[in-house]
């Protein structure tokens, strides 16, 4: 009997190390915490992301982002906001609330409207510049044409003289009396070699 109950004593031990050492084998199960986003943290509220409004605009790794807009606009406002409009623009919308809010606690007075109007004083600026160099590139440019003029001028008026000339002596009035000059000079030379002999 004694023996019988070490040897199931003996069995029983490595089953019971078995059954311990498969527990610890086998993998633990993945605890999956959801953060809540920026907003319902600061709001100290409960997130869950498939129906909280804030979470897509405000991930929790950026807090100051909702910090700013909350302290102009406001929780309420800011999901009223967004509720009244398509998901499509809210993400524009998020971002211009956060560049007003934050305009707004640069300049309290003016805010984003000050940010405009130095914004158009520039583009203003800007725009006289630009005129001003179109100006005078315009006058660089009737400059160059003007020298251009004035270059092709003086080259025709020293090709003129000669032109002149060759067309005077082309023409038919001044080419006859050409002809005739040399001939009237054919005419003397023949003369003189007659009267040279009788000089002689």
């Amino acid at each position: 009997t004694t023996m019988e109950s070490t040897t199931s004593d003996t069995c029983s031990v490595p089953f019971s190390h078995n059954s311990s050492t498969s527990s610890s084998n086998s993998p633990p199960q993945a605890v999956v915490v959801m953060s809540p986003c920026a907003a319902c943290k600061i709001l100290r509220r409960r997130c869950s992301p498939d129906k909280c409004v804030l979470a897509p605009y405000f991930p929790p790794t950026d807090p100051a982002k909702f910090t700013i807009a909350h302290r102009v606009f406001g929780a309420s406002n800011i999901i009223k906001f967004l509720q009244e409009l398509p998901e499509a623009q809210r993400s524009d919308a998020v971002t211009s609330m956060v560049y007003e809010a934050s305009a707004r606690i640069r300049d309290p007075v003016y805010g984003c409207a000050g940010a405009i109007c130095q914004l158009q004083k520039q583009v203003n600026e800007l725009q006289a510049q630009l005129a001003k160099s179109q100006a005078e590139v315009v006058n660089m440019q009737l400059q160059q044409a003007n020298l251009v003029a004035l270059f092709c001028m003086s080259q025709s008026e020293q090709e003129s003289p000669q032109q002149s000339m060759d067309d005077f002596i082309q023409s038919p009035s001044h080419s006859n009396g050409y002809q005739i000059g040399l001939n009237f000079l054919e005419e003397n030379n023949s003369l003189n070699s007659m009267w040279e002999p009788l000089w002689t």
